[in-house]
């Protein structure tokens, strides 16, 4: 079965066109890595919570959008081998590299998880 890796980040608002480029650069490195798909998704319908919400999860601003995106790879073992080889990449890839494809988003306040499904319909 196959493997998520998924993660909820705050880019600010006026960086979305900057965001859709360095996310289109960065993913494209997971597919070569052996990912079958990558999804970011722009928060459209985000509602504060009354006790938690996407927003809090990242401290989202007034002037930022939550982002949700998620990595699937064909299993966890594909997915492991990828994460194994990434630290080195992130040192030598382009796609990775600030002064070629800045981050429009502050990293502390992603956050991410590996998940395993459960169902899938």
């Amino acid at each position: 079965m196959s493997y998520i890796d998924g993660f909820v980040l705050a880019v600010p608002t006026a960086n979305k066109d900057s965001f859709i480029d360095h996310a289109s650069k960065a993913d494209s490195l997971f597919k070569e890595l052996g990912a079958i798909r990558v999804i970011e998704c722009w928060g459209d319908d985000v509602p504060n919570g009354t006790r938690t919400d996407f927003r809090r999860a990242v401290q989202a601003t007034e002037d930022e959008t939550v982002v949700f995106s998620w990595i699937e790879w064909p299993d966890k073992a594909t997915r492991d081998a990828a994460m194994a080889r990434l630290p080195d990449l992130m040192q030598t890839d382009e796609r990775f590299d600030p002064k070629h494809n800045p981050m429009p988003f502050d990293g502390k306040r992603l956050i991410f998880g590996g998940f395993a499904p459960v169902v899938d319909l």
